[in-house]
């Protein structure tokens, strides 16, 4: 008998582009867990991603495609650890 097992889909490519601090293209975006005009927080396939300014403003955004595009004045970019998945004993001794 066989099985048919469906293949991971590829991780997507994660690029930045910072224009002059004030226009910012990243691509690789696969969720958005919040943001207002001081702090965008958003997870990318290579990890939480946290961009911190002033008067920012999502132009953009397009999570199928994996893409978001902001204007503002950008202070700040910072990488967290990617969350792991699955149980808590995958976790612990996986």
């Amino acid at each position: 008998m066989s099985y048919e097992q469906n293949p991971k889909p590829p991780a997507r490519v994660h690029d930045l582009r910072l224009e002059g601090r004030a226009r910012l293209s990243i691509t690789g975006v696969e969720d958005v867990s919040g943001f207002d005009e001081n702090v965008i927080v958003l997870t990318t396939a290579l990890g939480e991603l946290t961009v911190r300014g002033e008067q920012l403003h999502v132009d953009r955004i397009d999570l199928d495609a994996g893409e978001l595009e902001v204007r503002g004045s950008v202070q700040e970019l910072s990488y967290g650890e990617a969350a792991k998945s699955g149980s808590l004993w995958a976790r612990l001794f996986g």
